[in-house]
């Protein structure tokens, strides 16, 4: 299938709805074009700042405004994520990503200190990510020069259905922060969340976005909602296994060369559940016992579904080459305390400010 095909909505809403049986064998076609179907790539997620986002987004627990056990923690140390990453390395993940609750980067000491964590796992021969919020372009090239192999940031939905969930930034700055990456070499970890309240054709929409990006990213982790208590959509309904099946299925169709990565959610999918997933073009897990704040299931576990499933974990730097790590005293690029105006369209989403007026 050519990877440049234009796909419509109705294109895309016909395909996630085929028969399963013919969806799969479309998917699992397409995967072995493109994937050694039986090579998964582990990673690690590791929350380098826990909690205080001042965002509003309403799946997240690290919001400051809502009431959720999540407890603020300060910036991690780099001696601290070295530590996180030998353990990751030795329990066979060949990838780091590293969040923080942030809504934008900000120059400075702490984003000193993220490069130089960049720098510190680059050199331990592991593929390095970071989820940071927006970016700037020279931000972008900072951390490009550091050793940055990916980056993540996610779109989460559609254009249309992101208004109902987060009023506190705006869908092009989304769009504009892979832009700033697409400058440099980092590759793009971009993708969305199922189980919000959306529907088929926001779902839809949100992958037309995504192969619609030229490249198209080589990442997109597709997340299930976990729901957590407290926040405006803490009640919602997991998503059944076969949406999730439906929803890696039809990226994989739209995104051959992409690794699509089965990330939040695993904990409410069984074994067979995750073997679907795999067989539908999933060829990554975030391994570890958290994703940042939500539960995740345990590496031991995950060691034993790949040895029922004859699977094998990628090593690092299988599909694209390792970023070379440049020293900050031989950096080209410097902070410039910029100030970006990322936007804030602060419409009213009333499930939102409902939540954030409760008492705890």
């Amino acid at each position: 299938m050519d990877k440049l095909k234009k796909w419509t909505r109705d294109e895309v809403v016909a395909l996630y709805k085929k028969p399963l049986m013919e969806l799969l064998y479309e998917a699992a076609t397409i995967h072995r074009q493109h994937h050694d179907p039986n090579k998964v790539q582990v990673s690690t997620l590791v929350s380098i700042k826990t909690g205080g986002c001042p965002e509003d987004c309403g799946y997240c627990p690290q919001a400051a405004r809502y009431h959720t056990d999540v407890k603020a923690q300060a910036l991690m140390g780099v001696d601290q994520v070295i530590a996180q990453g030998l353990q990751a390395k030795a329990t066979g993940s060949s990838r780091i990503c590293m969040g923080a609750a942030w809504r934008n980067v900000k120059d400075g000491p702490e984003f000193d200190q993220v490069l130089e964590m960049v720098r510190s796992l680059n050199k331990m021969d592991i593929e390095v990510c970071c989820t940071l919020g927006m970016i700037t372009e020279n931000q972008a090239h900072r951390l490009s020069e550091a050793g940055l192999y990916a980056y993540n940031h996610n779109i989460d939905s559609s254009e249309d259905y992101y208004e109902e969930i987060i009023s506190t930034r705006g869908y092009k700055d989304r769009l504009q922060t892979i832009k700033n990456v697409r400058k440099t070499n980092i590759t793009v970890c971009s993708g969305g969340i199922i189980g919000m309240g959306e529907s088929i054709e926001n779902r839809a929409d949100m992958l037309i976005t995504l192969t619609s990006m030229t490249p198209q990213p080589e990442s997109v982790p597709i997340n299930a909602l976990v729901p957590v208590v407290g926040t405006p959509i803490g009640e919602m309904a997991p998503v059944s296994i076969w949406e999730m099946v439906r929803m890696i299925a039809t990226a994989r169709i739209l995104l051959p060369q992409t690794q699509v990565r089965l990330s939040a959610g695993r904990t409410n999918m069984s074994r067979e559940g995750q073997a679907l997933c795999f067989f539908a073009g999933a060829n990554s897990i975030f391994a570890g016992d958290k994703l940042l704040t939500t539960p995740n299931p345990d590496v031991n576990e995950d060691m034993k579904m790949f040895e029922e499933l004859g699977l094998i974990p990628q090593q690092p730097f299988e599909k694209h080459a390792q970023r070379k790590t440049v020293e900050e005293e031989d950096a080209q690029y410097y902070a410039l305390g910029e100030k970006p105006k990322w936007s804030r369209p602060m419409h009213q989403i009333q499930r939102n400010l409902d939540t954030q007026n409760k008492k705890g």
